[in-house]
C-alpha cells in the first residue's frame, strides 16, 4: 500500500497485488460496519422554530459526530444491553433563544471528546422570541443500520497501465490528454503521475502502436472521503480489525459442524 496523495477531504492509496473482489469487501466494510457516532434520540422540551420537531431532530442526526471508539460500545455489545449507560450512550443538549442561527458548536456534550466535526453547521434559524430546547442520546452504530453512521464516501477503480510504443507525432499525443500527463523527452514521450489517469477515451484517437491503455487487474486505486467522524487512519484500522473478527467468527462456525461424507 503507498498514500498517493492527502488533503484535508480526500486520500487516495495505491494498493498492489489484490482483486476487484477484495477492494470491494474492503470499501463494504468501511460502509457498513466501522462504527461511528451519531444523535439517536431526541427529547424536544421546546421548538417554537419554523421546523417541525421531527424535521429538527433529523437535522441533528445528521450531524457527524467526532467518535472515540475505545471509550464506546455498540449498544448490543454492551453489558447494559442496549438499557443505555455511559458505556455505549452520550447524553447532549441544546438551548437557544432567537433571533440568530443555531449552529452545530451549540450543542453541549458531558464527553468534550465527542463534539460535531464541523461546528459551523446551521441546525435552524429563529427568529424574535423563537426558541428550542431539547436533550438528545448520541450512541455508535453501523452503516448497514442507517446512512447517518456512514463513516465515508469509498470507491475504487484500476490502475491504469499505459504502453508507450512508437511515437509519430508527440504534441499531438501530449495536447490529447486532459490530465496532462504525458510530457516530451527527446524525440520519445514519458507518462507524468500515471494514478492520474482517468481512462478516458482521449488516446482512442492515437494508434495502439504508439500508446496503449488498459486496466490493472491487480493494482487498484482507493479514495477514501472521511465524513468527520473519524480520520481515515482510523477508518483503516478499524474495517481491518471488523474483518479480522468476522473471520475468526467464520472458524469458528466452521468448527462446529459435524462433517459426513455422503
Amino acid at each position: 500500500m503507498k498514500v498517493l496523495s492527502k488533503d484535508e477531504t480526500r486520500t487516495r492509496v495505491l494498493i498492489k497485488g489484490t482483486s476487484a473482489t477484495q477492494m470491494n469487501l474492503f470499501r463494504r466494510l468501511i460502509i457498513n460496519k466501522v462504527p461511528t457516532m451519531a444523535i439517536d434520540t431526541v427529547e424536544i422540551s421546546e421548538n417554537s422554530s419554523a421546523l417541525y420537531d421531527e424535521m429538527l431532530a433529523h437535522r441533528l442526526g445528521l450531524i457527524p459526530l467526532i467518535t472515540d471508539l475505545k471509550s464506546y460500545f455498540l449498544t448490543k455489545e454492551c453489558k447494559c444491553k442496549g438499557n443505555g449507560c455511559a458505556r455505549c450512550t452520550l447524553d447532549l443538549s441544546l438551548e437557544a433563544e432567537g433571533p440568530k442561527i443555531v449552529y452545530a458548536d451549540e450543542i453541549k456534550s458531558k464527553d468534550p471528546a465527542i463534539k460535531p466535526a464541523f461546528p459551523k453547521i446551521p441546525i435552524v434559524k429563529l427568529i424574535e422570541n423563537q426558541r428550542i430546547r431539547l436533550q438528545a442520546k448520541a450512541t455508535l452504530g453501523e452503516g448497514k443500520d442507517h446512512v447517518k453512521h456512514i463513516p465515508a464516501l469509498v470507491f475504487y477503480q484500476n490502475f491504469p497501465k499505459i504502453e508507450i510504443g512508437k511515437i509519430n507525432n508527440a504534441e499531438v499525443i501530449i495536447q490529447s490528454c486532459p490530465k496532462n500527463l504525458f510530457s516530451k523527452e527527446g524525440k520519445t514521450v514519458i507518462v507524468k503521475n500515471p494514478e492520474n489517469c482517468i481512462l478516458c477515451k482521449a488516446c482512442e484517437d492515437v494508434s495502439e502502436q504508439e500508446i496503449k491503455v488498459s486496466e490493472s487487474d491487480k493494482d487498484f486505486i482507493l479514495t477514501i472521503e472521511p465524513f468527520g467522524q473519524l480520520d481515515e487512519k482510523e477508518i483503516f484500522k478499524t474495517a481491518a480489525e471488523v474483518l479480522s473478527n468476522q473471520l475468526n467468527e467464520l472458524e469458528k462456525e466452521i468448527k462446529k459442524i459435524k462433517w459426513k461424507q455422503t
